[in-house]
């Protein structure tokens, strides 16, 4: 698989044209408010960990729904208020077990790293269900619900990314003019959705992103997950322009033009 079609030259030049919804602000605007009117209860429990020179918390807290979502909270002892790392993990992984992202926290951030919902069984444990079924889809998770923009898989992980951070605002030990995002592939793709969707961050640090410009990427590559969506429209064949429509209300182009 090639790494790119274009010259370093062409790729520093490169901005990427995307059909942006007239109604995407609209629609995200409305998607986290109502997540934000159900409410929900943020809870800390010491973690069960064998390091003792941090503090390492397991964070429930109300995502898409108001459904409970996991995420370890990793920070100094002393009480702070401290800059703060919100990481997103990447495609089919989990939170891991408490005590596996322990380098920002030793160079005096916060640390909170989010469970991807119904994630964590290709590496990294995951504690977190997704609750909502979805019609026959390709394995893995890129065509769940992909019907339309309210029954789509990432319609619900990138609400629960944001309500994550509604969350991390209110705790003592948090500087909140020092938050930023991160993550890595999938990771990298929430973490731009979050920097399009919430105001007031400090800063956003995707690594390659992934869920960005869907058309391009489906013709271009030639490995998983982005095959996941050619399986799926192989087999639906009259749905080809329906899911790209739904994939543009996703778009990681989109949210990085509005971060």
């Amino acid at each position: 698989m090639p790494l790119t079609d274009l010259t370093l030259p062409e790729l520093r030049d490169y901005r990427p044209t995307i059909a942006v919804p007239a109604d995407f602000d609209e629609f995200w605007g409305s998607t986290i408010a109502e997540a934000r009117a159900l409410g929900g209860e943020v809870s800390r429990r010491p973690a069960d960990t064998p390091v003792s020179e941090l503090v390492i918390e397991d964070l429930t807290f109300p995502g898409y729904g108001g459904e409970p979502i996991r995420a370890w909270i990793t920070r100094p002892r002393d009480s702070g208020p401290h800059p703060t790392i919100v990481e997103y993990v990447g495609y089919g992984g989990g939170r891991g077990l408490a005590h596996s992202r322990l380098e920002w926290a030793a160079s005096g951030y916060v640390h909170v790293a989010m469970d991807t919902r119904g994630q964590g069984s290709a590496w990294g444990i995951g504690d977190t269900p997704d609750p909502h079924g979805s019609e026959p889809s390709f394995p893995g998770f890129l065509t769940r619900g992909i019907s339309s923009r309210e029954t789509y898989y990432y319609r619900r992980v990138y609400t629960d990314a944001v309500r994550l951070i509604d969350a991390v605002r209110e705790f003592e030990f948090v500087d909140e003019s020092a938050i930023s995002v991160t993550g890595r592939s999938q990771g990298g793709a929430i973490s731009l959705a979050v920097a399009g969707l919430v105001p007031g961050l400090f800063a956003a640090m995707p690594d390659v992103p992934f869920l960005c410009h869907f058309r391009r990427s489906v013709d271009l590559t030639a490995d998983a997950p982005f095959t996941e969506l050619r399986h799926y429209l192989a087999i639906h064949r009259n749905e080809v322009e329906s899911v790209f429509g739904v994939l543009n209300y996703f778009d990681g182009v989109a949210f990085a033009q509005r971060a």
